[in-house]
């Protein structure tokens, strides 16, 4: 009775979040759609209204920018910390840029256009004063980073007080947050680092589980749009690649003769053939980590790319008829719900392949060979 109690509490718990963020979605994007219709553009003879651009709205979305939009046309500025050679080091918020010409937007010599800020600024050249692009190094503290330390705190929080947790309530039944996590911990450990990685699991476990809830905590935010801005974190590819770039690192360091032998010199195989054999075995050990880069960028993006395209149908069919909008609107708030309820989904499975492929080729890598 307790079992089919507790799987209907998640059950609605689960319907509830799903309608909460859908209304959320449905409401933000309704705001761009909004913004983009009264959006001007200058042209050499008369001003006109911008039509809604799916791909424009898309493309924000699952990019980075300068401001934490949090509903409606409620946005937070996000500092912008640039240094050049011409001005040095510059600290201001991103509220500072004005809007000058259609989408670009300008402040003290800065440009900001399609979420990139460029320097125009003059230098003498033979005598003459020429309009030159000066590079910007630019450490601003964007969504996605932003996103980035959201991520990195909430996981501090939630772990120190899980630990917190089982160091006063030793011997006891898990209460709270800790009850919540602990079966999580153990699958990470029961089904992922100790069939592949035997007695030598505990040696991994701290990175296993650093590496599967970062992600999956990732995943989750990204779900969310105004927590900070619907940022798409594990969907930015400086993320993911830099999670593969600590698999590789970690496997060069931790790898034993016998896994190199057989990388540069397999045994048994003829001089000749290890001419072409051992380039490819090196490729293969430099690309398995990037390949699980690539798994997760796509998923994540395309995840977020397709719920997008069903809202932006709303839009597209509204402008044509308001009768139309309305009746696409249920369908495609349907689909926007299945999507969200797959995209759930894949946040956890996306976490698991993750962690799972990388114990793997940890265990590969220190694997001894048992000999007869």
């Amino acid at each position: 009775m307790s079992a089919k109690v507790s799987c209907f509490f998640y059950v609605k718990v689960f319907s509830l979040l799903v309608l909460f963020v859908t209304f959320f979605n449905v409401n933000a994007y309704s705001q761009v759609e909004q913004k983009a219709e009264t959006d001007t553009a200058v042209t050499t003879t008369q001003e006109h209204t911008e039509g809604f651009n799916a791909g424009k709205m898309i493309m924000g979305h699952i990019g980075d920018e300068h401001d934490w939009h949090i509903i409606g046309d409620f946005t937070i500025p996000l500092p912008c910390i640039l240094y050049s050679k011409t001005k040095g080091l510059d600290v201001f918020l991103s509220s500072n840029f004005e809007p000058h010409h259609g989408e670009e937007r300008k402040y003290n010599g800065y440009e900001m256009k399609e979420g990139k800020i460029s320097l125009l600024d003059y230098e003498t050249k033979e005598g003459l004063l020429t309009l030159v692009d000066v590079k910007v190094y630019d450490f601003s503290i964007t969504k996605n980073v932003l996103s980035l330390f959201v991520s990195a705190a909430l996981l501090l929080f939630v772990f120190l007080t899980v630990a917190r947790s089982y160091k006063t309530r030793e011997g006891k039944a898990p209460k709270g947050l800790q009850s919540w996590l602990e079966p999580l911990i153990l699958f990470v450990r029961d089904d992922i680092a100790k069939p592949t990685l035997g007695t030598n699991y505990k040696r991994f476990m701290p990175l296993l589980l650093t590496i599967f809830f970062f992600i999956f905590f990732g995943n989750l935010l990204g779900l969310i749009p105004f927590f900070p801005g619907g940022a798409n974190l594990t969907g930015n590819i400086a993320i993911p690649f830099f999670l593969a770039i600590v698999i590789l690192i970690v496997i060069i360091f931790i790898a034993n003769k016998h896994y190199w032998g057989h990388i540069v010199a397999m045994p048994g195989v003829p001089k000749w053939v290890l001419i072409i054999l051992t380039p490819i075995e090196i490729l293969g050990f430099v690309l398995r980590p990037f390949v699980l880069m690539i798994r997760l960028f796509a998923n994540i993006t395309a995840g977020h790319i397709i719920a997008l395209a069903f809202y932006s149908l709303i839009f597209i069919f509204g402008a044509k008829s308001v009768a139309a909008g309305y009746g696409v609107s249920v369908v495609s708030v349907l689909f926007t719900v299945f999507m969200f309820c797959l995209d759930l989904l894949v946040a956890f499975l996306q976490a698991f392949v993750f962690t799972l492929l990388s114990s793997i080729y940890f265990s590969s890598a220190i694997e001894v060979p048992e000999h007869h």
